[in-house]
């Protein structure tokens, strides 16, 4: 059995994980998710300050983890830490933590991709969410439709070309005047609203599509989150929130089921993985699932404290390229953009 120590610093949350297993079957023993919510008064995340906040945090977040894991440096077989993508001067502080500790303590360290961690997450709560599958990653700062056909083995087959789903979320919150982060609050609200009064258009979604179209699977927001603006400008909000935030979050739904369903057709898969911070909006996944249930297609969705940024993900991926032989080097840094590993030609 390996046991890694997972680090997460690519945004606002400070993460330290422990997980223990081999393959497939892995366990979560610990994990610590501090947030920062003083960016919910600047509306969106600072990236000073999220340094900062990192730079006093991860010594007491990693200490309780292994705490909490009754575990010991000692008992390490590696230590694996997001090194991309993400805010450059947040990663450092997790990359400077991880090789330090390591290079004292003589223990391997695993840079990981944050989205692959993200691919990995599910599996931790849900068994069967493991390889081959349709995978959708959807979080503030990326959406990413792949073909799984492997661990390692991830076919990019759309993207989104501009606002990615959460900052649509966010993006959307903010001109309703509701608090950031914009997705609970928006689902929370569109509970209440009528689907009808507000029908907003499908963005990329051709009735006349064909898969060898380079818009087939690829998404975008912007042109919604406009219409939503032009929406809210032409009625009294206070009596027309509800009902637009409905009709928005249909729309996006709407979009994102339909280019899986594609990529499910397309692929002859039988399972999704839904990963990233918008995965655990519940209406979402509901819709989802409904939708692809005549297909005969499983869908699966992480519990919110897996589908935000938090280090058992990393942990977990850190895991499967430590089985591999893979160990990084001690000039390991951060990026703010960093290639999927694993991409094969699609």
């Amino acid at each position: 059995m390996t046991r890694i120590l997972g680090i997460e610093t690519s945004c606002d949350e400070t993460s330290a994980s422990v997980v223990v297993g081999a393959g497939d079957d892995v366990a979560v023993q610990s994990l610590v998710i501090l947030s920062q919510d003083i960016h919910r008064v600047f509306g969106g995340v600072v990236p000073e300050i999220a340094s900062r906040a990192h730079l006093t945090s991860i010594a007491p977040v990693v200490e309780r983890a292994l705490d909490e894991a009754s575990t010991t440096l000692a008992d390490l077989d590696a230590i694996a830490v997001t090194n991309g993508p993400g805010l450059v001067g947040a990663l450092l502080v997790g990359v400077c933590f991880a090789k330090g500790l390591g290079l004292a303590r003589r223990i391997p360290v695993i840079g990981v991709h944050h989205m692959e961690g993200h691919l990995f997450a599910t599996a931790l709560e849900h068994p069967d969410a493991v390889p081959p599958f349709a995978g959708l990653l959807i979080s503030g700062g990326h959406t990413l439709l792949l073909d799984v056909e492997a661990w390692d083995r991830y076919t990019l087959l759309g993207a989104t070309r501009d606002d990615a789903a959460g900052e649509a979320f966010d993006k959307v919150a903010k001109l309703l005047g509701l608090p950031y982060p914009g997705g609970p609050h928006i689902e929370r609200l569109a509970r209440e609203g009528n689907p009808t009064r507000f029908r907003f258009s499908r963005p990329m979604l051709r009735s006349n599509a064909r898969v060898d179209d380079d818009d087939y699977y690829d998404l975008s927001f912007s042109g919604l989150k406009t219409a939503v603006m032009q929406a809210a400008r032409g009625v009294n909000l206070d009596g027309a929130r509800a009902d637009i935030a409905r009709g928005f979050q249909d729309a996006l739904i709407e979009t994102l089921t339909e280019k899986v369903a594609r990529a499910v057709k397309a692929r002859g898969r039988r399972r999704v993985v839904l990963g990233g911070g918008v995965a655990c909006n519940r209406s979402l996944v509901a819709y989802m699932r409904e939708a692809l249930a005549p297909m005969q297609v499983e869908v699966f969705a992480p519990s919110p404290r897996l589908a935000a940024d938090n280090a058992a993900m990393i942990a977990r991926a850190g895991l499967f390229h430590f089985e591999r032989g893979e160990r990084s080097p001690l000039d390991l840094s951060a990026y703010a953009t960093l290639p999927l590993p694993g991409l094969v030609a699609a």
